[in-house]
């Protein structure tokens, strides 16, 4: 079999150092579509260096570490890539995320999990500086016909969508070219910027990264909900529901209480098809 569970969760962390800088910060911010306006204080924070935070989802690039590609060449996985789709995203952050600095970051395969006619990896990467942990990132990677070996079928969380208008709604537009900027800050993958390929993966134009429209949500709300204070945010997971096209518009719907925010993702242009679901940021 393709995966072996078994030797997958025993083989021993791989660890690489990892360094970023604020060009490596401001790229990727820009690459969600910050700075729009310009000279909006709100949205200074995002992109002057000497006003700069960090969205806590930078945290998926740093070091453009690309953990996902690494995680899939673990001892006991050999797969065919065109199997692959990156399911959920989950990251814990231990404290704010500094504007540049080099930590160690450690992969492994959290869990395997068995749906039956597919597979589930869980890769995580945790990273550490000197001063201690920093962030614990989890991906859900389903493989396609790598299931059915009677394993665990481990958790189906669904969060259900509470029965009322939400509090906050907000509606972000992509643009045209955010693909071919977002895949700066470490996604080379064409199927963003290619036509051709992506026309070979059965779609009619490159879509937009997940993690980005992962990246532009969590943004909307820290400056929707949580006052514009990146360093409020706790935690934050989504599951990966549907694509989106450069030039949609994402349609982002918050309900929030109890230190956490619940949100939905759709396209407008698509009659609210959904993007992301099970969508919750964990505040203080």
């Amino acid at each position: 079999m393709p995966i072996d569970p078994a030797k997958a969760l025993a083989a021993e962390p791989r660890s690489a150092e990892i360094a970023w800088d604020h060009k490596d910060v401001q790229l990727y911010h820009l690459g969600l579509g910050a700075g729009t306006p310009a000279t909006d204080p709100a949205e200074l924070r995002y992109t002057l260096e000497s006003r700069l935070h960090v969205l806590p989802s930078f945290a998926t690039v740093a070091g453009a570490g690309m953990g996902v590609v690494g995680g899939l060449s673990a001892p006991g996985i050999d797969i065919d890539l065109a199997a692959v789709l990156h399911g959920g995203q989950s990251i814990t952050l231990h404290r704010p995320l500094p504007t540049g600095g080099r930590a160690v970051s450690t992969s492994r395969v959290a869990a395997v999990h068995d749906k039956g006619k597919a597979a589930i990896l869980v890769l995580r990467s945790e990273a550490a500086d000197d001063e201690g942990p920093l962030w614990t990132s989890d991906a859900q990677i389903f493989v396609r016909g790598e299931g059915g070996w009677g394993g665990d079928r481990g958790p189906s969380e669904r969060l259900e969508v509470p029965d009322r208008e939400p509090d906050k709604t907000v509606e972000r537009p992509v643009r045209e070219e955010q693909a071919l900027l977002y895949r700066l800050s470490g996604d080379w993958n064409p199927l963003h910027a290619d036509p051709d390929f992506a026309a070979l993966a059965g779609f009619d134009r490159p879509i937009l990264h997940g993690l980005c429209t992962y990246g532009m949500t969590l943004k909307a709300v820290v400056d929707t909900v949580l006052g514009g204070d990146v360093t409020r945010v706790r935690a934050y997971r989504t599951r990966f529901a549907g694509i989106v096209f450069p030039g949609e518009t994402l349609r982002i719907r918050m309900w929030t209480g109890d230190g956490r925010v619940q949100v939905t993702v759709t396209a407008v242009e698509r009659d609210d098809a959904p993007v992301l679901a099970d969508t919750l940021v964990e505040h203080a």
